[in-house]
């Protein structure tokens, strides 16, 4: 009877290694250690690749219709060997769903043909491809570090043809006051990485955007964490105590509570509010990670109105 209804010897080996009868002694916990790893869930330390693609599959799942023709607007997504699944015979990564995620947010609320954009710290490009992919856009200028450039302008100058590429803007952080002297843009963007910024430095960006810019788009961390049960702190304490020193945003919360995130909300607005003639147009989590938050932000009416007819003005005579 026991060959006959017999574990196999996968199973056999996972009965005597792990769901050992110390193990299943220990109620109290148990379902955070291999025993349950084994016979419940997957392992979360032998399993990353299988749950990132798990999120991306469910993501992807959920994008509204819109989106995807967005999605698939985007050529040449798999440059660089992304993580990818296919859905509905599309292959889709991370980084290309949460840009169309972003680019459904603000362009829910604005127009964006015919406008000028400024992203600060672009990472190697993925929301300029997504935006110039989607949206006749008239420049788009990034701001970032000199080897951040490098990547971002090598990876858009093979991802798009000549005639997209060629309204892109670089700048080093060095240059940001010569040039954006008097030069104005109609959306600025920032998404994750003010978190990661002295708070002077925000700050002073926040300023440049008040001056020069019509619209906002912020994506950051609402708060910093301190669980070490999501990666042992493997890169040294050190490294725990410059995270924790940056961003306009600092108190320690629990990152997987929607309560305590939600809290944080008005702060996030209120910290990445440009200025007093700002409104907060639209905010609310950003998916997937439990503690983003977005919003968008528009100077006051009259400001926007006298905007939207310069904008009118300007796509009328443009050839």
């Amino acid at each position: 009877m026991h060959d006959k209804y017999g574990p196999s010897r996968l199973r056999a080996r996972h009965d005597k290694v792990h769901v050992t009868d110390e193990a299943a002694a220990e109620i109290s916990s148990f379902k955070a250690k291999p025993i349950n790893f084994k016979i419940g869930i997957w392992d979360p330390e032998a399993n990353g690749v299988r749950y990132l693609k798990a999120l991306v599959y469910n993501l992807a799942a959920s994008l509204s219709d819109e989106s995807w023709k967005r999605l698939r607007r985007i050529d040449n997504r798999e440059v660089g060997q992304p993580i990818t699944i296919t859905y509905d015979g599309e292959p889709v990564c991370m980084d290309y769903l949460l840009a169309v995620l972003e680019l459904e947010f603000v362009a829910g609320q604005i127009e964006l043909d015919g406008t000028r954009v400024l992203e600060i710290g672009a990472g190697y490009g993925r929301t300029c491809h997504t935006m110039l992919a989607n949206h006749d856009l008239v420049e788009y200028h990034i701001i970032d570090l000199p080897n951040s450039l490098k990547l971002s302008s090598g990876y858009l100058r093979t991802v798009l043809d000549e005639e997209r590429f060629a309204k892109i803007r670089f700048t080093p952080i060095d240059d940001v006051d010569e040039r954006y002297a008097t030069t104005d843009f109609d959306l600025g963007l920032n998404i994750n990485s003010f978190a990661e910024m002295n708070a002077e430095t925000v700050d002073n960006y926040l300023t440049m955007i008040d001056e020069r810019s019509r619209y906002f788009y912020i994506r950051d961390p609402v708060g910093k964490y301190l669980d070490g049960s999501l990666d042992g702190h493997a890169e040294g304490r050190e490294i725990v105590e410059l995270a924790l020193s940056t961003g306009k945003l600092r108190d320690v919360i629990d990152i997987h509570d929607s309560q305590a995130v939600e809290s944080r909300a008005p702060a996030f607005v209120d910290a990445y509010r440009p200025g007093p003639r700002w409104t907060c147009l639209a905010n609310g989590w950003a998916r997937p990670w439990s503690y983003y938050w977005q919003a968008l932000f528009g100077k006051e009416a009259t400001e926007q109105i006298a905007f939207g007819e310069q904008l009118r003005l300007e796509n009328e005579i443009r050839p």
